[in-house]
């Protein structure tokens, strides 16, 4: 099972200290539109939904993962699928990188 957690309550969680990876699923074409900026306590990782199932071993299992769309339907499904291949915490984005540019970067361009 996996969470949901809005994009301003995890960069609030990584200000306080927690360690997060964000799995953004996107297309690459999308990401060349919008994407949010790389931290130390939240590595982004790059990765279309559809090569998941062959790629999902590059992320860390012992960090939390927060999974990003534009919106939140993708992510959601990336998330499911983390979470029933043995990866302990694991939330969705609500709102994607959408919600994002509104609610915690408007410089970030809403597509």
């Amino acid at each position: 099972m996996f969470e949901d957690v809005t994009p301003a309550d995890l960069v609030a969680r990584c200000r306080s200290g927690e360690r997060w990876q964000l799995l953004d699923v996107r297309e690459p074409w999308e990401l060349d539109v919008a994407r949010v900026e790389q931290t130390t306590q939240m590595p982004i990782i790059n990765i279309p939904l559809a090569q998941i199932p062959g790629r999902y071993t590059e992320l860390e299992p012992s960090l939390p993962v927060a999974v990003l769309c534009h919106s939140g339907g993708r992510s959601a499904r990336a998330a499911a699928f983390l979470a029933q291949h043995g990866f302990p915490r694991v939330s969705n984005v609500t709102g994607g990188i959408d919600a994002w540019s509104n609610d915690v970067d408007p410089a970030i361009p809403r597509y």
